[in-house]
C-alpha cells in the first residue's frame, strides 16, 4: 500500500523542487509553489542537512550534490506526469494524487474542469492543510482532501465518500512510492485503482528497474535513503510490471526507460543534470470493463 509520505526522503524531494525552481536557469519543471508550501524554515533545515551530511561545505559542492542526487528523479517524474495529464484532460475529468505529500498541482492548476483528489495519510494531510492556512491560500472548489489511514482503511471507500465519481475517466498518479515497496505490495494499490477506473482512465507512476547496472549514484542514493531509515526495496522488472498491469485491465501506452528519459527531458542541458540510470516512467490506460459498481 501507499506509505506514509511525511518522510525525510519526501522532504528532500520537496526541497529539490523548490531549489530547482528558485535557482535553475534551464528549468526542467517549474514548481514555483514548492518553496512556499515547504516553508522557509523547513527549506533551510533541509539545506543544512544536505550541506552538513553530504558535502564538503562549499557552495559548489552543494550545488553538485543536489543536482546529481536529488533533482533528477522528482523533477522528471512530475514533468512526465503533468505533461501526460495535460494531454488527457480535454473534458471534465478527475485527478487522484496518491500519496500527495507536498504536491502543489491543486494550486497551480488553472482548469476548473479537473476534479482533484489529494489522497494521503491523515497526519501528513493535517500538516499540509496547516501550511495552506498559514499561507492564506484559498482551496479551490474542485480540490478535495482525502485522508486515508492505509493500514486500516481503503482508498476506495474514502474517495467515494469525498465525491469521487466511478463513471468518470480519471487520471491517477503514484509518484515516489514504488522505491520502498515490493511489487506484490505495490500491486495492492494498483488493484484499488483498477477497481475505481472507468474505461479510458490513466495511471502514471515511476519505478526503479530491478537488476539495472549498479551506477555509482544509484548505489549512493540507496545508501542515503537507508541511512535515513527508509531503505529502498530493489525495484521491479518491466516484464513483471507489465504482467501485473495487464492482469488488472491496464495497457501500457507510454514507457520511458532511462535512455528515453534522458533524451526527452535532459538533452542539451548546460547544468549537468542527467536522468537517473535506473528510473523508468510509465503510463497505462484502463481498457477492461469497470470492476467497481
Amino acid at each position: 500500500m501507499i506509505k506514509h509520505q511525511e518522510s525525510q526522503t519526501a522532504k528532500l524531494c520537496a526541497f529539490a523542487r523548490g531549489w530547482h525552481s528558485n535557482t535553475a536557469k534551464q528549468k526542467l519543471f517549474d514548481d514555483y509553489l514548492a518553496y512556499d508550501m515547504m516553508g522557509g524554515d523547513e527549506f533551510e533545515r533541509q539545506r543544512a542537512l544536505i550541506r552538513d551530511a553530504y558535502t564538503d561545505g562549499s557552495p559548489e559542492d552543494f550545488v553538485r550534490f543536489v543536482n546529481t542526487y536529488f533533482v533528477p528523479i522528482p523533477l522528471a517524474r512530475i514533468r512526465f506526469t503533468e505533461d501526460r495529464l495535460a494531454a488527457f484532460a480535454e473534458d471534465r475529468v478527475q485527478y487522484v494524487i496518491c500519496g500527495a505529500g507536498a504536491d502543489t498541482f491543486s494550486f497551480r492548476n488553472a482548469d476548473p474542469d479537473i476534479e482533484i483528489f489529494e489522497v494521503d495519510h491523515p497526519d501528513t494531510q493535517l500538516y499540509k492543510l496547516g501550511r495552506i492556512r498559514e499561507l492564506q491560500w484559498n482551496i479551490p472548489k474542485n480540490v478535495h482532501f482525502v485522508p486515508v489511514d492505509f493500514e486500516r482503511e481503503t482508498m476506495i471507500g474514502k474517495l467515494l465518500q469525498a465525491g469521487f465519481h466511478p463513471g468518470w475517466k480519471t487520471f491517477f498518479s503514484i509518484l515516489g512510492v514504488s522505491y520502498y515497496l515490493t511489487l506484490p505490495v505495490f500491486t495492492k494499490t494498483l488493484e484499488q485503482i483498477a477497481a475505481l477506473s472507468a474505461l479510458g482512465s490513466v495511471l502514471v507512476f515511476d519505478y526503479p528497474e530491478k537488476g539495472a547496472s549498479p551506477a555509482e549514484r544509484v548505489t549512493r542514493l540507496a545508501q542515503i535513503t537507508h541511512s535515513l531509515g527508509e531503505p529502498m526495496q530493489g525495484g521491479f522488472r518491466y516484464n513483471d510490471v507489465s504482467r501485473a498491469l495487464f492482469g488488472l485491465g491496464f495497457q501500457i501506452d507510454t514507457f520511458l526507460p532511462p535512455a528515453k528519459v534522458q533524451e526527452t527531458y535532459f538533452r542539451n542541458r548546460s547544468d549537468g543534470l542527467t536522468a537517473f540510470e535506473n528510473v523508468n516512467l510509465l503510463s497505462a490506460v484502463y481498457t477492461s470493463g469497470r470492476s467497481y459498481e
